[in-house]
């Protein structure tokens, strides 16, 4: 741990692995609905977004492609910065496409606004956004969901790809962390 980085440990489990998987065999269940007949990009926020992208598409019976952007708005802090930086752009265009924008949780809405009005001037046919949490607490900037896994309240949560200073991320469920 790096000299003045706080210690954190998991808390009690406020979402199965279960859980995750049923409402991501619903949601995308729910987007093969939605884009009947059509074909869809799915991009992946980077990196907390993996394992719930992973398990939704597994559930899609659609043709689809994926891709991965990777921002940054947090650092190494539990709270976002409300600047919003983009690492890791996409790899093609998504002029005329449909995209299924996948992030693992929707806070304060800073950065999943700023990323959907980038997308949108690429000129998609259509935007959906799927986040595997919701908490709509911490908003401060509105944003729709079109698919939310769970609605979440305002702690700092881990497990299940997300993550505190790059750890917890593999917990194969969610938790709040506390401060040891």
């Amino acid at each position: 741990m790096a000299k003045g980085e706080k210690n954190y440990k998991p808390g009690n489990i406020l979402i199965s692995e279960d859980e995750i998987r049923a409402r991501a065999a619903e949601i995308g269940k729910k987007v093969s609905e939605d884009f009947a007949g059509e074909e869809i990009l799915v991009v992946g926020i980077l990196k907390g977004a993996v394992m719930w992208m992973s398990d939704v598409i597994k559930n899609i019976s659609l043709p689809l492609r994926v891709d991965f952007m990777a921002v940054s708005s947090y650092g190494a802090s539990t709270k976002s910065s409300g600047v919003v930086r983009i690492l890791k752009d996409l790899d093609n265009s998504i002029e005329g496409k449909n995209i299924l924008l996948v992030e693992d949780i929707v806070d304060s809405g800073t950065t999943l606004n700023y990323l959907r009005e980038v997308l949108l001037h690429r000129g998609p046919k259509a935007l959906r956004i799927c986040a595997l949490l919701d908490k709509p607490s911490g908003r401060c900037v509105p944003i729709r969901v079109d698919y939310v896994g769970f609605t979440v309240e305002d702690v700092f949560i881990v497990g299940y790809g997300l993550d505190v200073n790059q750890r917890y991320r593999n917990l194969p469920y969610i938790t709040s962390v506390e401060e040891e």
